[in-house]
């Protein structure tokens, strides 16, 4: 099985987790272990447990950044699968500092397309993406190594430096 397959299964596994969580407030170390429980390789599996944690540690920060870009809408009007999505996506953008950017992204949107409404994907991009470019405006985003902030992300804001 290729890692990227196997990390798409620990994020699905996260989603079903904090969904559960979502819905019962109670028993998270209960289901982050039977969740993860055939999780085999090690790193997989502590990425799951970080993710789970990492989000919810940071619940509140990442909602005011999501609230942020959803204009008139009310964080109980969108769908409980995209927020969590949106949740884990943020959460990977600013505390995973060696996944890249885009993986997370599409990663969100992918598991969306599969798990919530028609629209998820779009809606899901969107704010993903747009939270991604203030997060690289305002230099918050600390991302490291090679292929990790492509280019293209780059030159908007190197130009921006060059212009101060």
């Amino acid at each position: 099985m290729s890692q990227i397959f196997k990390r798409r299964l620990v994020r699905e596994r996260v989603l079903q987790a904090l969904y559960a969580f979502e819905l019962n407030k109670e028993g998270l170390q209960a289901l982050t272990d039977a969740l993860l429980a055939d999780i085999d390789d090690k790193s997989d599996h502590e990425f799951g447990e970080a993710l789970i944690n990492r989000t919810l540690i940071h619940e509140k920060e990442i909602d005011k950044l999501i609230m942020s870009r959803v204009d008139n809408w009310e964080m109980n009007r969108i769908a409980l699968l995209d927020k969590l999505l949106l949740r884990m996506g943020l959460c990977e953008l600013i505390y995973f500092p060696d996944i890249p950017p885009k993986v997370s992204i599409n990663e969100c949107i992918e598991i969306g397309k599969i798990y919530s409404t028609a629209g998820s994907g779009k809606f899901i991009n969107g704010i993903l993406d747009a939270l991604l470019g203030e997060l690289i405006e305002s230099g918050s985003l600390d991302k490291s190594g090679r292929g990790l902030v492509e280019e293209s992300i780059l030159k908007p804001l190197k130009k921006k430096l060059d212009e101060k």
